[in-house]
């Protein structure tokens, strides 16, 4: 991997923002775990990449999950896309196509606070681990499949409170090498709640990838540098959940856009509706 100062510098850059931390207690590795488990049906407008020449909106039912036994902090969702498997006027997901009907996100940290039996907070970092991340569809050594290696914190930011933060080395699966560099984030802000006990959040994150090698002469030109940003607003009960997200793209996997024989948009606005049932 190159350049691996960055990440060994990951852990200090995250204390650049201002606040308190607030170190969790080791002394029960169990005493503070627990899960959680939801539904979600989905409806994506524009999502990038897309193709120009065909459609750019499909529905998908998304299992998503989390929680937190012992070292391990895990977050994770499988997505299936087009359920009925129909074709649509404006569909990208339509049987034919060549693309995947699955998704699945894996991001398990594991903690060093809590592997090495160390209170490692300083400043706003509440909390360091050893981070990974796996991205997979369902298309064998010709979709996605990438992974993410490197560090992370909890780090309590101004008003949002607690913001997951990675900084990770990226390793592509299908080419089997090592190019460039991810950072992420994610937040979760409840602001204003009902006298039901229901509430609102303002919900959402990022990934940026950088430092990559540059490829001009590929079917599908890539670039150094891209990613995504999601803001959500949600309305939350104990068991459901309405939504609506605004996501944009900038080169989003790394693709140029508008290049290359395919002509891929990888740069641009989408939205998703989503109604959520939880376990």
């Amino acid at each position: 991997m190159k350049n691996v100062k960055m990440l060994a510098l990951a852990g200090a850059t995250v204390a650049a923002i201002s606040g308190n931390a607030f170190a969790a207690d080791r002394t029960d590795l169990h005493a503070s775990d627990y899960k959680w488990l939801q539904f979600n049906a989905m409806y994506s407008i524009g999502e990038k990449p897309d193709n120009p020449a065909s459609g750019d909106q499909h529905n998908y039912l998304e299992m998503e999950f989390g929680g937190r036994s012992g070292v391990v902090d895990l977050y994770g969702y499988i997505d299936v896309f087009n359920l009925a498997n129909e074709t649509t006027e404006d569909g990208d997901k339509n049987p034919g196509s060549g693309t995947s009907k699955l998704f699945m996100k894996f991001a398990p940290r594991f903690s060093i606070d809590a592997i090495t039996g160390k209170d490692l907070s300083f400043g706003p970092v509440q909390e360091v681990y050893f981070s990974t991340l796996f991205n997979w569809d369902g298309l064998n050594g010709e979709g996605v499949n990438s992974t993410f290696w490197g560090v992370g914190a909890d780090v309590n930011v101004p008003w949002l409170g607690k913001t997951g933060m990675n900084l990770y080395g990226y390793y592509d699966m299908n080419n089997k090498e090592w190019n460039g560099y991810q950072f992420s984030a994610n937040w979760f802000k409840p602001f204003h709640f009902f006298d039901n006990k229901s509430f609102l959040s303002f919900q959402g994150y990022i990934d940026y990838q950088f430092g990559a090698d540059e490829d001009e002469t590929a079917f599908v030109p890539t670039t150094s540098s891209g990613g995504n940003i999601f803001f959500g607003l949600y309305w939350h009960s104990d068991r459901y959940a309405l939504g609506y997200g605004l996501k944009g793209f900038k080169d989003v996997y790394l693709l140029e856009d508008g290049a290359g024989a395919l002509a891929l948009e990888s740069t641009g606005w989408s939205h998703y509706l989503s109604a959520t049932y939880k376990f």
